[in-house]
């Protein structure tokens, strides 16, 4: 006999007052979410009424199959069972639909608890790790999919699910893809050209022309320095640097190194420094140009505008033109990150790595996992584990899997004042190189890029970038983080939102996408389009790279790329 249901009221109260840290990482605000719910206990009975009700209802279509009402009700529409096997034996049914009206019945408790939004929110993100985790589809016994491929195999799944199992468990982590397929250099990561510096913090890739003649102005690329830069440089087909280089630009390209022990004590105005700075400097004397252009993609976006902002008060505008791809520069809203990020989180970051340390890859890799667990921990889980299939080859989880060390107090420098305070948008706010920055001094055209489906920047805060910047236009592509930003035009994939002429950018972006235009396929020829006027004259394509004071000192990739985080 099925056990009764345990009121969730009660359940999600004692879940809360075991003050356990359930968000993975940093520690979330449990004491003090803890501490607002006891607070408020008295009220919490009032809801006991609905959430019985909810039971009742719940406990009626457990119970449909055996009643033989099974064809009163609807199927199971969760893709984790969508198998048949989860519906030809009723047991199965039963249990998927009982794990999932439990989980309902918790997110509704939750949504009816007397807390404050933040730490509700806090909350349904742990719960949903919760009940990701206990899915009946990652465990064995309750999953008649692989029981089934077991006896058709006479167990030889099971076998090679563990040996996938301990292979994992050696290296630390679950795999997402075939990883002995690919080889950065090989057959990643393979567009032409040179490393033209080198310093402690980064590689300068300068890449082969493949056009007659280019623009004046070269285009330099600050890729983000928390995942390896050969996103952008997947295959040739999918190249964004490829693609870039046959429109006719001079492209440059920073390769962050990864963070090992002698960077431990590197801070953010290092990576202004000898990163940005530092690379726009030599692009500037190797194209011996006036301006350069420039692109920020993430985290990458938001140091180059950083570093923008100080040479602005410096006096100095070596760019013509700025690139902003899902790029935050006003942290108000962060999504579900920004749940994770609390002030007693970041204190401990700080007395840990803060003066000296590093923010392991592998770290940074588990939070955005979680973040879409469903797609990038436990379908692996299933289909290895306890199926016993070996995920298949494929260059994006290839390099999602692609670790990248970051130095302690650069990474706090950066936690705090941007999701913890957001002190960048406001002038003056904070001090870089010796400067007060101020975003709203950057005069230059500026493009800003955001993914509509994206969960790590959501795109109406990437919006805001062009309530702080003076001249900028918005573009909104489909899906997400990256599948929206590599979208190549030849696929004719997807599509993308723009104002119509003259639409502006106003300051509610609901407002900007109510008036934009669909406009089918991908958003690079628009890009391509908008960056075009800002490359100055054309002149004939060198044939040798760097110059006599930037030699080449390898081809590319380079060697930092390469390097593997521990």
């Amino acid at each position: 006999m099925t056990s009764p249901l345990p009121d969730p009221t009660s359940w999600l109260t004692d879940l809360i007052k075991t003050q356990q840290p359930m968000v993975l990482w940093p520690v979330g605000d449990v004491a003090n979410t803890s501490a607002a719910v006891t607070a408020a206990a008295a009220p919490w009975t009032q809801a006991v009424a609905q959430m019985t009700q909810w039971q009742m209802d719940a406990m009626k279509a457990f119970w449909a199959p055996f009643l033989g009402a099974a064809d009163q009700g609807d199927g199971i529409k969760d893709r984790r069972f969508s198998d048949e096997a989860w519906t030809k034996d009723p047991r199965y049914e039963l249990v998927a639909k009982t794990y999932l009206a439990q989980t309902d019945l918790a997110q509704k408790a939750l949504a009816a608890a007397p807390i404050d939004e933040r730490s509700k929110a806090q909350w349904s993100f742990a719960l949903r790790q919760v009940a990701d985790a206990l899915s009946p589809a990652n465990t064995l016994l309750t999953n008649p999919e692989a029981l089934q491929l077991a006896m058709e195999t006479g167990g030889a799944s099971l076998a090679e699910g563990m040996k996938l199992f301990t292979e994992d468990l050696a290296k630390g982590r679950i795999s997402m893809t075939d990883e002995k397929a690919f080889e950065v250099g090989v057959n990643v990561c393979t567009t032409p050209g040179s490393v033209v510096l080198q310093n402690e913090l980064i590689q300068l890739i300068q890449y082969t022309p493949t056009t007659e003649n280019v623009f004046k102005r070269p285009l330099l690329i600050v890729p983000p320095c928390i995942n390896k830069y050969y996103i952008l440089d997947l295959q040739p087909a999918n190249s964004f640097v490829g693609h870039a280089v046959e429109q006719g630009h001079t492209v440059f390209l920073v390769s962050w190194r990864n963070a090992g022990p002698s960077q431990e004590k590197v801070t953010w105005d290092d990576y202004l420094e000898q990163g940005v700075l530092t690379a726009i400097d030599a692009a500037l004397k190797i194209s011996k140009a006036d301006k350069i252009n420039a692109l920020g993609f993430c985290i990458g976006g938001t140091l180059i505008s950083s570093a923008l902002a100080v040479l602005a008060a410096r006096g100095e505008s070596p760019v013509a033109s700025l690139t902003l791809l899902t790029t935050l520069l006003d942290f108000a809203d962060t999504g579900e990150i920004g749940l994770l990020v609390t002030k007693e989180g970041v204190a401990a970051r700080e007395s840990a790595i803060g003066n000296g340390g590093l923010l392991k890859g592998s770290e940074l890799a588990q939070v955005f996992a979680a973040l879409r667990a469903n797609d990038l921990i436990w379908p692996y889980v299933v289909k290895g584990y306890l199926k016993g299939q070996a995920p298949p080859a494929f260059d994006l989880l290839y390099w999602n899997s692609d670790d990248t060390n970051l130095p302690g107090p650069m990474f706090c420098y950066y936690i705090r004042n941007t999701y913890l305070e957001n002190k960048l948008r406001e002038p003056g706010a904070l001090t870089m190189l010796g400067e007060k920055v101020d975003l709203g001094a950057l005069d230059i055209p500026v493009f800003v890029y955001a993914s509509k489906e994206d969960h790590i920047v959501p795109w109406t805060s990437a919006y805001e970038s062009t309530q702080l910047l003076r001249n900028a236009t918005f573009v909104l592509g489909a899906s997400g983080h990256i599948a929206g930003v590599i979208n190549p035009p030849a696929k004719m994939k997807r599509n993308f939102w723009t104002a119509p002429d003259g639409g502006g950018t106003p300051a509610d972006p609901n407002a900007w996408f109510e008036a934009a235009e669909k406009v089918p396929g991908s958003w690079w020829p628009t890009w391509y389009e908008w960056l075009a006027p800002h490359g100055g004259s054309e002149v004939k394509a060198r044939t040798k790279l760097g110059s006599a004071q930037f030699a080449p000192l390898e081809e590319a990739p380079g060697s930092y790329v390469k390097q593997k985080a521990p």
